[in-house]
C-alpha cells in the first residue's frame, strides 16, 4: 500500500497507514530450498489426503526420503495455512470468538448469481519461494469472479479484493468463508456489515461447508500450478490470469451439469436484472 511514486514521504505514508517504518523496510528471511521442496510436496499431498495431520505428513515425507522432525512439519504447515480436516472441539483463539459467525448455507436453495460468494486463500508453490492466492467464487455459477496474489495472508488483502468485486459486480447477499484469522477479524466483519452483506462461516473442521472453493483450488493447482512451475511472480500472475479465463469461459464443470461458468453467470444475472427492473 506504500506508493514509491508519490510525493508523500515514506515516513508520512507509514504514519497514515498506522504501520512502523521498521515493518515497511523489514525483509523476512526466505525459506530454504529444502523447506520449499517439503512445502510443495505437502501441499500436493494435502489435496489428496486433507485429513492428514502433522504426524501423518511426517510419515509421508519419510516415505519420500525426507527425514524431518515434527516441529518443522508443524511450522511449515502453519505457514502454508494448511490444517487437517477432522471433527474437533471448538477451541477458538481468545479475542476472535466474537467475530465467528454461523454457517448459513445448510439446506439453502441457491438459485441465482450473486446470491452467495465463497472466498478463501491458499498457498501457491514456486520454484524459489511461494505466494498466496485468494479466489472469490460465485456459488451458483462456479465462476471465479475475482482473484489476487499476495505474499501474506493478512485480513487487509481479503477486504481489498472484496471491495473491488463489489464495485465491479455489485454486492452479494451472503459471503461464505472459513474461520481463518483473516475472516475472524474486526476489519473483515466490519466491511461486510457496512455493506449489509450476511456473513457465513464454515463449521470448525467441516470439509464440505466451503467445498466449492476447495474444489476450485484443487483444480487450479492440478491443472495449472503443478504443471507450470516458475520462479517469477509476474510470470505466475500472467499464467494464472490466462488459466482462470479458460476456467471461466471454456472449461465445462461437472457440478453445473458440464456447462460453462460464465454463461450461467451472465445469462442468469441478466435475467435477474431484467426482472428487478420490471418490479421497480
Amino acid at each position: 500500500m506504500v506508493n514509491l511514486k508519490t510525493n508523500i514521504s515514506i515516513r508520512k505514508q507509514c504514519s497514515l497507514l498506522s504501520i512502523s517504518r521498521g515493518s515497511y523496510y523489514f525483509k523476512p528471511k526466505s525459506e530454504s530450498a529444502e523447506n520449499l521442496t517439503i512445502m510443495e510436496l505437502m501441499d500436493a499431498h494435502h489435496l489428496k489426503h486433507p485429513y492428514k495431520g502433522v504426524l501423518q505428513m511426517q510419515d509421508f515425507l519419510k516415505m519420500e526420503g525426507i527425514h524431518t522432525n515434527e516441529k518443522r512439519v508443524r511450522r511449515l504447515l502453519r505457514k502454508m495455512g494448511i490444517e487437517a480436516i477432522y471433527p474437533k472441539r471448538n477451541l477458538s483463539k481468545l479475542g476472535l470468538t466474537k467475530y465467528i459467525h454461523p454457517y448459513l448455507l445448510r439446506n439453502m436453495n441457491i438459485i441465482r448469481p450473486n446470491q452467495v460468494w465463497a472466498i478463501d486463500i491458499s498457498y501457491i508453490p514456486m520454484k524459489r519461494g511461494f505466494m498466496y492466492l485468494t479466489v472469490v467464487v460465485d456459488w451458483y455459477s462456479r465462476k471465479i469472479i475475482g482473484w489476487q496474489l499476495s505474499n501474506t495472508m493478512e485480513a487487509e488483502t481479503q477486504t481489498e479484493i472484496i471491495k473491488r468485486m463489489i464495485a465491479k459486480y455489485g454486492k452479494p447477499e451472503i459471503i461464505n468463508s472459513d474461520q481463518g484469522s483473516q475472516y475472524t477479524s474486526k476489519i473483515w466483519v466490519d466491511l461486510l456489515k457496512e455493506q449489509s452483506i450476511k456473513i457465513s462461516m464454515d463449521g470448525k473442521g467441516r470439509a464440505t461447508d466451503n467445498a466449492i472453493v476447495e474444489r476450485t483450488f484443487r483444480t487450479i493447482k492440478q491443472e495449472y500450478i503443478y504443471l507450470n512451475p516458475t520462479d517469477k511472480v509476474k510470470e505466475l500472475k500472467k499464467g494464472l490470469g490466462k488459466y482462470i479465463t479458460y476456467f471461466n469461459t471454456m472449461r465445462p464443470h461437472q457440478g453445473i451439469e458440464r456447462k460453462i461458468p460464465v454463461n450461467i453467470y451472465k445469462n442468469k444475472h441478466q435475467l435477474s436484472t431484467k426482472k428487478a427492473k420490471l418490479v421497480v
